[in-house]
């Protein structure tokens, strides 16, 4: 799984469809690359607005199509690059949407949970399950997307959960359908100060549990993810179970 900040590595010949080769190529014809997608999504406000003017809100709005919409701007150009490259398999979930290459690119997109698209079922899981590796090329340190999973994994009690409203286009036709997790945006909980992904990150390595190094000029992290997950659920159940309060995030406005 690839997290990278193409400005954090600098020149690189092919620009992001080089670094895509020349990952392929160290891993070689039988490894798989997996990249967190997300989705343009220009009205994501409406699900910050109460849950009774959300329809209202989506109505007649363009549709999300797994296909053809682009990835998340947030989560950088490498991502779409990824999308958009012929023989990229992309899941189709306009919330956790991820891509991927190579022999298991297939069984890690398929049959994903449409609900907790993060929790068990999902890629992250599966990512864990096939032993996968975590490369981060100068990303954000908040930038890990399997911790998600450990929240799912964590016993922290009063776990915040979200309901959100998406257009969504399929076989069926245009449907506005109901998504229901654990609060990917703002936590699981109230955490004091910085984003506590990256608190998880700096302390597993300042415990030297990664392999380092610098790749064109970005500081660079290779993790186990069965091992991040795991160190996160422990974190986790440390540090956020006495702060729960809600179960249901309340509605805005």
């Amino acid at each position: 799984m690839v997290h990278a900040s193409m400005r954090a590595i600098g020149p690189v010949e092919g620009r992001a469809e080089g670094l895509i080769e020349a990952l392929e190529d160290s891993i070689g014809q039988d490894g798989t690359l997996l990249v967190t997608l997300g989705a343009h999504d220009p009205l994501s406000w409406v699900n910050l607005r109460p849950e009774s003017e959300r329809r209202q809100l989506l109505a007649g709005s363009p549709p999300f199509h797994h296909l053809r919409t682009p990835a998340d701007p947030d989560v950088g150009v490498l991502a779409e690059v990824f999308r958009r490259l012929h023989g990229t398999i992309v899941s189709d979930h306009p919330e956790g949407r991820f891509g991927a290459r190579g022999r298991l690119a297939a069984d890690l997109m398929s049959g994903a949970p449409w609900n907790d698209y993060y929790g068990p079922g999902s890629p992250l899981e599966r990512l864990v399950e096939n032993r996968g590796k975590i490369l981060r090329l100068g990303a954000e340190m908040g930038t890990v997307t399997a911790l998600h999973y450990a929240e799912y994994r964590a016993t922290v009690p009063n776990k915040r959960r979200v309901k959100r409203l998406r257009m969504v286009e399929g076989q069926g036709g245009t449907q506005l359908r109901e998504i229901e997790c654990l609060d990917d945006s703002d936590g699981i909980v109230d955490y004091p100060g910085e984003d506590y992904f990256a608190v998880i990150l700096r302390a597993y390595l300042d415990a030297g549990r990664a392999s380092t190094g610098t790749v064109g000029k970005a500081a660079s992290e290779l993790i186990d993810a069965a091992d991040i997950v795991e160190f996160g659920v422990m974190w986790m159940n440390e540090h956020l179970a006495a702060t729960g309060t809600n179960r249901i995030k309340p509605e805005s406005g």
